[in-house]
């Protein structure tokens, strides 16, 4: 038995003091990306930490209260030992009593007598693993009436209230609604096919994490709504006034950004041959806006990406007022979207984005900005601003 608790195979997912972060992040509202940076990973790992788990935190792990030793400390274990430090010097230097490093060099050894942080680690886990069937697998009848009742796209609450009105006597054809969801997201349990989650009203293969009104963590910092914006600016009587936003590439790995003149259509391309994080933005597009007259800096009105995080250092570098669309709004930022259309005939959707030299884009820029508008009455975006870009 001992032989084969070793033979298991170490994963990240056993490291509870880094994934448990990551789960309670996601429980307190925040982002993947910030949540997977928060437990010092990057995103596409979180991704794997939902998919694996189905969107349902797991259990293992948890409120440990510093009784179970981390990987951290075995990993300083496996160190020491490797020094031939005795039991009571690595006890000492990890902060545990002798008969806990002694008996983890007991238990966690390898076949050969020696220690190595990951396959220990990987025993403990595997040992501390105490399996118990669950009651859709262990109940051939109850799992064929919840499969039943699902395909007839019976909500897991809606079967669980029928179950109990049915059976009120009899507990074992009794199952508690989360009971059902977890089968359904679990696979690893093995009670319910996954394809059956497409019987839900989400439709959703992996749990989408719950949270209270309120509780979201808010994309901007203290953003001021597009209703604080001018008067002029809605009427598009005088320029000056932008609308921005990102066109993004292949698996939204690079991006370019665009800012477009509300009266004139006119478009200018910036540069993020390095990425989209709020501070490559930041950076970027307070000095594409520098580059315009100070007349033409009255306002910006972007929507409400993450990118835009550093918002008040754009408002302060470059001078100009700072303004957020409502939360899938397209229709406030009308120019801009219209714009981005116009664009992927220049960069198609799922290409390679960062390729692109800020030269190619200020010649995408210039031919755009040259061509006949119906809403101009046929004139050319340059034409119109042309004489203000030489103020």
């Amino acid at each position: 038995m001992r032989d084969e608790v070793l033979e298991v195979r170490f994963g990240g997912y056993m490291v509870a003091e880094v994934h448990q972060k990551f789960w309670e992040a996601m429980a307190r509202g925040e982002f993947i990306t910030d949540a997977a940076q928060g437990a010092g990973s990057y995103r596409k790992q979180g991704a794997r930490w939902l998919v694996a788990c189905g969107g349902v935190r797991p259990r293992r792990g948890r409120n440990l209260k510093g009784r179970c030793l981390t990987f951290a400390e075995r990993e300083e274990i496996a160190l020491l030992r490797a020094r031939r430090q005795g039991v009571r010097q690595i006890a000492a230097a990890v902060g545990r009593s002798p008969s806990t490093i002694s008996r983890e060099l007991r238990r966690n050894a390898d076949r050969r007598g020696g220690y190595r942080a990951s396959i220990a680690h990987a025993a403990a886990y595997e040992r501390a693993c105490r399996p118990k069937p669950a009651k859709l697998v262990a109940n051939p009848r109850l799992r064929e009436r919840v499969e039943s009742d699902l395909d007839q796209k019976y909500s897991p609450e809606q079967i669980a209230g029928r179950l109990r009105r049915e059976f009120p006597e009899d507990p074992e054809m009794q199952v508690h609604h989360e009971t059902i969801y977890q089968a359904l997201y679990l696979q690893s349990r093995g009670a319910l096919r996954r394809e059956l989650t497409r019987r839900l009203r989400t439709g959703r293969s992996v749990r989408k994490p719950g949270r209270r009104a309120g509780q979201r963590k808010n994309r901007i910092p203290d953003p001021v709504s597009i209703t604080e914006r001018a008067p002029e600016a809605d009427d598009r009587a005088v320029p000056g006034h932008w609308e921005g936003d990102l066109i993004l590439g292949r698996r939204n790995a690079s991006a370019i950004g665009t800012l477009v003149e509300r009266t004139t259509n006119y478009t200018m391309l910036v540069h993020l041959p390095d990425g989209y994080t709020p501070e490559l933005m930041r950076q970027a597009l307070a000095r594409k806006i520098q580059t315009l007259p100070k007349a033409l800096r009255a306002s910006l009105t972007w929507d409400q990406g993450t990118e835009m995080r550093d918002w008040k250092h754009v408002k302060l570098a470059a001078d100009i007022e700072v303004y957020f669309a409502d939360p899938h709004s397209p229709w406030q930022r009308p120019v801009n979207e219209n714009t981005n259309g116009l664009l992927r005939q220049y960069f198609p959707k799922g290409s390679d984005l960062s390729v692109h030299s800020e030269a190619d884009l200020d010649a995408v820029a210039a031919e755009l900005n040259g061509r006949p508008r119906k809403r101009l009455e046929f004139r050319k975006p340059i034409e119109d601003i042309g004489p203000l870009l030489l103020q």
